[in-house]
């Protein structure tokens, strides 16, 4: 498993849900679910630490593989995240993703950190800074509301040339801030 102490928060997401706590949770882990408000990728998790973790892309592959790290109904869920299904990414160091869920009031907090176990450049962190934003909304959308939202998912600017570049000089190897 993981050594979570090697991973600092990147990227920190925050969004409120007017959905009960347990339906948000659901939602997180629920293939079906995911499929809408995840731009029609599917989770498949096998629900305890140390299981299996896997976003399968539309077409059924595999698109990010890991494992749970903490499974913690329905307050926390935190899994590897290492993508498999874009070139180049699986060889980067796999990142460390957690929702953790909590009542606020009469809404749901939902905080999503993403974290790393180097010093990512920022093009690459740039994205999870513009993806994660899109897929949260989306969620708290088909939850609120029952419709996902309609929203353009293409890459940031510099972002695959940032990954071939890492991919190449290793910058983790000899980092791990």
């Amino acid at each position: 498993m993981a050594d979570v102490s090697k991973f600092k928060p990147k990227t920190v997401y925050v969004t409120y849900i007017d959905a009960p706590l347990e339906k948000v949770w659901r939602a997180l882990i629920d293939p079906q679910f995911t499929r809408q408000y995840f731009f029609g990728f599917a989770i498949e998790i096998e629900p305890r630490s140390g299981g299996a973790f896997r976003l399968l892309a539309p077409d059924g592959g595999t698109h990010v593989s890991g494992e749970v790290v903490e499974w913690s109904p329905p307050h926390r869920l935190c899994v590897t995240w290492r993508v498999a299904g874009m070139k180049d990414f699986g060889e980067l160091p796999e990142c460390l993703v957690s929702y953790d869920i909590a009542q606020a009031g009469g809404s749901v907090q939902v905080t999503m950190t993403e974290s790393h176990s180097w010093d990512v450049p920022d093009a690459i962190l740039r994205g999870g800074q513009s993806g994660w934003p899109k897929i949260l909304s989306s969620l708290k959308s088909v939850l609120e509301t029952g419709k996902a939202l309609s929203i353009e998912t293409g890459m940031p600017a510099g972002f695959v040339d940032a990954v071939k570049k890492a991919v190449v000089e290793k910058p983790w190897l000899r980092s791990s801030s």
